[in-house]
Parts: C-alpha cells; sequence; structure tokens
C-alpha cells in the first residue's frame, strides 16, 4: 500500500520562483533539482519515521508493508496534474484511465504545502474516492466538503487563527497594521476576513498589499511596482506591525524586495514587527547572502501546533550517507547542510571536501534544520497514522463485519477540520544569520472567551531597534487622560485629534472615544484624569459664620433671660403691672425661644432638626406677634373703655389677652400640623449647586406650607401694625402703641428684605439669611418693646412711681 506525499516547489527549487505562462503546446518538462532548501527536509523525515513506525509494529497493519511516492509540485499546475495522473495511472507506458500496476496500490495522498497544489490534486483524485489530507494549508472557504467529500485537513481551523491574531494584537495595543497576502483565493479570504474583523475590534488596515504567487518575468514592470509599493509601506514610520498571509517563500519575497530598494541596508534598522501566519515557515537557507535577514529579527509565527514524538531525534542521528540509494532528495540534503560532496552523487559541488561519514544531524545548525519538529512536519506524522488507523479499522471490517461496513463507513460523511489550537513563536535572528526559536504563547480555541490567547510577553524578543520596549503601531499617538478622541474627516477611524475634555467632564484611561461625567459626589480635577470628592457644604459651628451667629444668638438668650428676670424682680412695681404684666412675661420667653431657634439651624441638618426647626421658628414668632398683638388691643380698648356709656369696659381684661394669643397661636400651630402631617420637611443634597461642593439641607417638603407660616406671620404683624397706629396718639404714660408701631415697622421691614434675599441664596448663605432676620427681627420686638421698661426699672428708678406718673399724665 502506497502514500503519496506532494513537496511544494519551495523545498526542491531555489527560494524564489521564477515562471513563464506555459502555452501547452509541448509536453511539460521534468526540471533537474540542483539544491534543496534543507530546513523542509524535515517534512520528508517525518513521513519516513512515521511509516518507519507502522512497519516495524506488528499490531497495525499485520502482512501490509506500507511504502510511499514523493513528488515535487514545481508551482505548477500542468506539472502537479501530470505527476497525479502517472501515480492513478502507473505502466511503462502512461494511459489514463488505466491501471497496469496492480501490486503497488495507491491508498491516500497527503499534501500540498498550499491550498493551490491541494486543489490541483483534488480535481482528479476525488473521482476515484482516494482520500487527500493536507498538511500545510487551510481548506479555501468557498470549497464545500460535499464538492470535494475525500478532501481533508490536518492543520486547526482557520478562523481560530485569524480570531487569535486579533487578540494579540489587541493585547500590544496595535491598532494601525498593514496587511500582505499572497495574490490567491486564499489570500483574498485573509483579507477579507481580516478587514471585518478589524472593523469589528476597533483596528484598522494601514495598507492592503497583495504579492505575486510567482514572479513572471514577462510583466518585469508591474512586478517593480508592486515592489515599490511593498517597500513604501515598510519605510512608513507609522506602521510598525504587519500581517503577512501566503506562504514560505512569501518571507522570501519581501526580504527581496527590501534589498532590491535598499540595497546597503540604510533603512535596515527600521524595526518591524512580522506577524506571519501558519501556512509559512522561518526561512533562512536559500536566501541571497547578501540580503538582510536582521530585519526579522522578533518575527512572531502562528504555527500549528505540534508536540514531542518519541525517537525522533534519534532516528535522525542514525541517517546515514547510505540513504543515497533510497532517497533522491537526501544527496542534494546532505551536501549542503555539511558543505561537503557525496562521491556516488552524480551533481557533487565543486571545491568541496569529501563526505566522510561520520557527519551527525545534531551538529547541523537551526537556520539549516532543525531537530525540534515542526507543525507541518507534525501534521503529516499524524496524517500517517490517521490513514493507517483508517485502513486498518477497515481491514477488520471487511476481514470480521462485511456486512456492517457500509452502514458503519457513512456516520463519517461529515468530518470536521482538525480540532486543535496553534502555538505562537518568536523568532530571534542573530548577526551571523543564526536564529532561535521560542515558543513565547497559544491559541486554544476551546478556552473561554477571555482566555482564547495565553501569551508570555517576557520571553518575546524584539527587533534590536526597540530596545526590548513594546513596539507602538498607532496612527497617531494614545490621546492621554484628560483628552478625548475628535475623528478627523476623510479618514479611517484609528486617525483622530486629541482634544481636552469639556467643562464638567473626565477621561481616566488612555485613547478614551468620549470624555464621562463625574459620579454626582465627584469633580473633575484641573488635569481632567480624575475625579475628586466634592466637600458636603452646611453652615456649621467649626467656621466664622457660624460660630458668630450661634454666639449671637446665645447673646440675646441671655440678655433676654436677664430682662425676664428683671421683670420678675419689679412685678409688683408700677410699670410691669401698667404694661400688663402676664403678657410681658409669655412675651419674654417666647422671645427667648425665638433667639434659641437659630441653634437648630446651625450644624449638620438631620432628620430631627429639619423636622422642627421652621415650625418651631413659625410658633414662636406667632406667639410673640399675638402677644404684642393682645398688648396694642387692650391698650386700645382699655382708653375708649373709659369713656361714659361705653360697653368695652366688660371686653378689658385677661381674658381677652389670652383669647387673643391661644387663637392666634392655634390657628398657626394648625398649619404646622397640616404641614408635618402631609409634606414634611427632611434633609437632602444638593449635588449640583456648584462645581466642587455638595449642599447638605432641609428640604421644606412643601414650599407652599412654608410661605403659608410666613404669610401668616405677616397677617399678625401688619394687624399689629395697624392697631398700633392707629393708637400711636393716646397718652405717653400707658401708650405702648407708639413703641410697638416702631418694632412692627423694624419686624415688616426685615421679613419684607427676607423673601428676595432667600430666593436668591442657595445652601448655607439662604441658612445664614433666615437666621439673620430671625434675630434682627426678634431684637426689634425686644429693643423697642422690652428694653425702654428695663431701662427705667434699672438705670430710672425713680420715674417708676405713681406720683411721677401722675405728673407727666396731668
Amino acid at each position: 500500500v502506497s502514500l503519496l506525499l506532494f513537496l511544494h516547489s519551495s523545498f526542491s527549487c531555489p527560494s524564489t520562483v521564477v515562471s513563464f505562462h506555459l502555452k501547452y503546446l509541448m509536453r511539460p518538462i521534468h526540471y533537474p533539482v540542483f539544491s534543496v532548501l534543507t530546513k523542509f527536509y524535515q517534512h520528508v523525515l517525518s513521513l519516513v519515521f512515521a511509516v518507519k513506525e507502522i512497519n516495524e509494529n506488528p499490531k497495525i497493519l499485520p502482512n501490509i508493508t506500507l511504502g510511499f511516492h514523493i513528488h515535487d509540485s514545481y508551482y505548477n499546475a500542468v506539472m502537479t496534474y501530470r505527476t497525479t495522473l502517472e501515480l492513478l495511472f502507473r505502466s511503462r507506458k502512461f494511459v489514463p484511465n488505466y491501471k497496469c500496476d496492480t501490486r503497488k496500490k495507491l491508498f491516500s495522498v497527503i499534501g500540498g504545502l498550499s491550498s493551490e497544489t491541494s486543489l490541483y490534486i483534488a480535481d482528479f483524485i476525488q473521482f476515484y474516492k482516494i482520500p487527500q489530507l493536507t498538511y500545510g494549508s487551510f481548506a479555501p472557504k468557498d470549497i464545500h466538503s460535499a464538492e470535494i467529500p475525500t478532501y481533508y485537513s490536518m492543520v486547526p481551523n482557520e478562523s481560530s487563527q485569524y480570531i487569535g491574531m486579533i487578540r494579540l494584537l489587541q493585547h500590544f495595543g496595535w491598532r494601525w497594521v498593514g496587511l500582505f497576502a499572497i495574490d490567491n483565493r486564499h489570500g483574498e479570504y485573509f483579507l477579507q476576513t481580516m478587514e471585518s474583523l478589524f472593523s469589528q475590534h476597533g483596528i484598522c488596515s494601514a495598507c492592503t498589499q497583495r504579492i505575486p504567487y510567482l514572479t513572471h518575468w514577462d510583466n518585469l514592470s508591474e512586478m517593480f511596482h508592486i515592489g515599490s509599493n511593498i517597500y513604501k509601506h515598510i519605510a512608513d514610520e507609522k506602521i510598525n506591525t504587519f500581517i503577512i498571509c501566503g506562504e514560505t517563500l512569501t518571507i522570501a519575497w519581501i526580504i527581496n524586495t527590501i534589498f532590491m530598494f535598499d540595497p546597503r541596508h540604510e533603512h535596515s534598522s527600521l524595526g518591524k514587527v512580522w506577524i506571519m501566519t501558519a501556512q509559512m515557515d522561518y526561512l533562512l537557507t536559500g536566501m541571497n547572502k547578501k540580503w538582510d535577514r536582521q530585519g526579522l529579527d522578533g518575527a512572531i509565527f502562528f504555527t500549528i501546533h505540534s508536540k514531542y514524538i518519541p525517537g525522533f531525534k534519534e532516528f535522525l542521528n542514525f541517517i546515514k550517507p547510505p540513504w543515497i540509494q533510497e532517497d533522491g532528495f537526501f544527496p542534494l540534503f546532505w551536501e549542503q547542510v555539511f558543505d561537503c560532496s557525496l562521491p556516488a552523487h552524480t551533481l557533487t559541488l565543486p571545491d568541496s571536501e569529501t563526505c566522510t561519514g561520520n557527519e551527525r544531524m545534531k551538529d547541523i545548525p537551526g537556520a539549516l534544520f532543525e531537530l525540534e519538529l515542526s507543525g507541518h512536519s507534525y501534521s503529516i506524522y499524524n496524517a500517517v497514522y490517521v490513514l493507517i488507523e483508517a485502513l486498518h479499522a477497515v481491514s477488520l471490517l471487511r476481514s470480521n463485519h462485511k456486512h456492517f461496513l457500509r452502514h458503519k463507513l457513512s456516520e463519517y460523511e461529515d468530518l470536521q477540520p482538525w480540532q486543535g489550537g496553534f502555538d505562537i513563536t518568536n523568532i530571534a535572528v542573530f548577526p551571523n544569520s543564526t536564529y532561535q526559536r521560542v515558543k513565547v504563547g497559544t491559541v486554544n480555541p476551546d478556552a473561554l472567551k477571555g482566555k482564547v490567547l495565553n501569551i508570555n510577553e517576557d520571553m518575546i524578543v524584539w527587533h534590536r531597534s526597540f530596545n526590548q520596549v513594546i513596539p507602538v503601531s498607532l496612527c497617531n499617538d494614545y490621546c492621554h487622560p484628560g483628552y478625548q478622541k475628535r475623528k478627523n474627516e476623510g479618514k479611517k477611524f484609528c486617525c483622530y485629534d486629541c482634544v481636552p475634555c469639556p467643562k464638567g467632564k473626565i477621561s481616566k484611561e488612555m485613547d478614551m472615544v468620549a470624555c464621562v461625567q463625574c459620579p454626582e459626589d465627584q469633580y473633575p480635577n484641573q488635569e481632567k484624569n480624575g475625579c475628586l470628592l466634592k466637600r458636603i457644604n452646611f453652615l456649621s459651628y467649626e467656621e466664622p459664620l457660624g460660630y458668630s451667629l450661634a454666639c449671637l444668638a446665645a447673646f440675646f438668650s441671655l440678655i433676654t433671660i436677664w430682662m425676664l428676670g428683671t421683670f420678675i424682680k419689679h412685678k409688683d412695681s408700677l410699670i410691669v403691672k401698667a404694661n400688663n404684666r402676664d403678657l410681658t412675661y409669655i412675651l419674654l420667653i417666647s422671645l427667648l425661644f425665638c433667639f434659641l431657634c437659630p441653634l437648630l439651624f446651625i450644624g449638620k441638618p438631620g432628620r430631627v432638626t429639619c423636622l422642627f426647626r421652621q415650625p418651631a421658628f413659625g410658633l414662636t414668632f406667632s406667639l410673640s406677634i399675638s402677644c404684642v398683638l393682645a398688648k396694642t388691643i387692650l391698650v386700645s380698648l382699655a382708653f375708649k373703655a373709659t369713656k361714659p356709656g361705653s360697653r368695652m369696659r366688660a371686653w378689658v381684661g385677661k381674658r381677652l389677652a389670652v383669647s387673643i394669643v391661644i387663637l392666634c397661636s392655634l390657628l398657626q400651630a394648625n398649619i404646622c400640623i397640616v404641614w408635618l402631617s402631609t409634606s414634611p420637611p427632611f434633609p437632602e443634597l444638593d449635588m449640583h449647586p456648584t462645581t466642587e461642593e455638595i449642599i447638605l439641607q432641609c428640604n421644606e417638603g412643601s414650599v407652599v406650607m412654608f410661605y403659608c407660616v410666613l404669610s401668616y406671620m405677616a397677617l399678625l404683624s401688619f394687624g399689629s401694625f395697624i392697631v398700633a397706629f392707629q393708637a400711636r396718639k393716646l397718652p405717653d404714660t400707658f401708650n405702648e402703641a407708639k413703641f410697638i408701631t416702631f418694632s412692627m415697622l423694624a419686624f415688616c421691614s426685615v421679613w419684607v428684605s427676607f423673601v428676595p434675599t432667600y430666593l436668591s441664596t442657595r445652601g448655607k448663605a439662604m441658612v445664614a439669611v433666615e437666621i439673620f432676620s430671625i434675630l434682627c427681627s426678634s431684637s426689634a420686638l425686644l429693643g423697642c418693646i422690652i428694653f425702654p421698661k428695663c431701662y427705667i426699672m434699672v438705670l430710672r428708678p425713680e420715674l417708676n412711681n405713681r406720683e411721677q406718673l401722675i405728673r407727666r399724665f396731668v
């Protein structure tokens, strides 16, 4: 049973393949092979090792010997078709559709490295139901498995690779990325897919360039134009990251272009980050020695995941020159890697020493041949075992379960691509053109969404021009905190201006699309890159204004207490009795509470203080004004009752005064009860009065009820003023009307000024205005009504007697 391995022309031909258009007028010529790319000889050895293991294992396919053929595609569809047909219909004379060699049966095909070669092979072998496993290329997306049912891929799902690349770009913040793709069907699919993914994840393609599949000498002007565009993109200092989708020789195409346009390496120090797809493999051998290989230092490759295979390195060490009889590629490989000539080889290298036969594979430099199994070689190894397992299963079915064969095989009609991941490999190129390959990460499509990419950036060696600093690939610099993006019309969304955040907004992170508002309890700092906590503002005892008002309230309270004590001390004196002693006591006590009310307004507003401060102020003031009103009415009625035949005498007395005070106070109390039961005041935070402050204040609950309280007080004071004004011409000895008129005039002036001032201020200034109004109006009543009596009792006691009063009256 035979396997067929198709190798790409990159193994058996020089690194730059030159092609002329074939005219199909003559039979294709088999080109002689003069050199090989020694690095890819590992593909052959992985196949040989797998077949050797199987043939030496008696438990697998007993009595069946596995063989293989290796053929070259020459980057040519005609040669690929020709080789495929010769293998299908092998005989002395090639006759299509006739199979003369019945001993050697072709069981399967492995290859090729490119999708184009794989499809050329599939065009024929699909008709003969021969399975084909590709080891280096992804299945074209426009080819459904139903169209080519024998086409299977040994590489992971291609979409996983693209998602891994997006995650890699996002991890390092590269958003201005160049795209190079081979000019074929797969390259077009790559460009379309990456452009779509870029737009979804906020990345822009800085440039898009298609690289020819082959170099055509009959169209050199076009080749020069393409090379010029490639070099222009590479020389762009803003584009530091390029993703290349192609095949191994695509790298050679790019390096060749750089050498052509920069032969003196003037821009060789301009480092780039090259990200290669899994179809490609790092290649240094076979290139012109004058080419600058240092440009690929720090390149990142997505490679097919591979594992250690026991025995493979030992197998390599047993390879000796006698293989020349079994492998036509071996002499070229051996002579190139050891720079010697094999005596039996017809194409012996001139001016070279003769190979001794003691050379060892382990001594070959890594640039020429790697002992570690590559992803492509690992795929070939797995492909052989997959085919043998299938052949072994079919053999068992035919011998023991023939009747079950058709039913069993029908279960494998819809096979999925090889389920695996990718390795991320970093290449460090040394000045002597040797290099080191280091695995720095993995792409696991089965992981959780945020864990698809696993990378150790500390292990990555960047191009020497970056000095081990993570490269930046942006259309413009990041917008720093405190700035936001502003789109540039006519340019891609990755190219933008950075403008400061507007007033009241901040940006904490780099490259924010739009600035954001701070939380309500915070405000932007001066740099607009962070938020500061707002100060909670209220009228406190610690600040000068609050302390001063509290001291003033305490001072007037003490004065009121002293005056009340004075009145109590002289309670039997004529002046106290003449001014309605009981009403004066009630007035002084109510004024004392009026002076103490401001203490409810100072300090941190709480639920209790907010609930009672306005009602307490309204009730105490209403009581004070009610006393003043009662005193004024009693004075007026007293003089009218002295007239002969007046009926007013029955109304003059304590009962009338108490009734007036109780009635007027109860009306205000009812207003306050309705207020507290429907919309009681409560503490609240005003977040937006100023930029840097939060006002902790009392919300009055119902503004209407608050102004009802003030309006009722205004009504009482206005009534007192009218009655006092009418009684101003009564005899001075018993008349308080003149003093009451002045006190009510001052009281009304204060509260008329209070309303517009109160409405135009906020926060602690508003509270201070109300406290000041309370103190002023209360002190007006105290000074105009109570102070003159205290003055006579304390400083002019000689005036406080009956004779003096009678003399003044007369």
